[in-house]
């Protein structure tokens, strides 16, 4: 399959598929983190984005969770624009 010819449903499909694994990742915390995370970005996201969202999805909780509180760095395989994005989130919890 040529580049041109990627199958929106298929992107479409994954896009839904990384929104739910962010929203049950197991700690309430990460849940409303990622989940609201992904509720705002991922929709948007090229295919590119959505390798490098998995990416960080495949960190486990306290590791992401110590990265996003800025008690330790990224390693170096792990930064790309939508880790950078992730660590700048903001959480609105008003209404929540």
């Amino acid at each position: 399959m040529h580049e041109k010819e990627i199958n929106v449903e298929n992107l479409e499909y994954w896009r839904k598929k990384l929104i739910f694994r962010s929203w049950h990742r197991g700690t309430k915390e990460m849940d409303l983190l990622l989940g609201n995370f992904a509720d705002q970005y991922v929709l948007g996201y090229s295919e590119s984005q959505l390798q490098d969202y998995e990416a960080l999805l495949s960190i486990n909780d306290p590791d992401l969770y110590n990265m996003y509180l800025g008690k330790h760095d990224p390693e170096p395989h792990e930064i790309s624009d939508v880790m950078k994005l992730f660590l700048a989130f903001k959480l609105n919890t008003m209404g929540h």
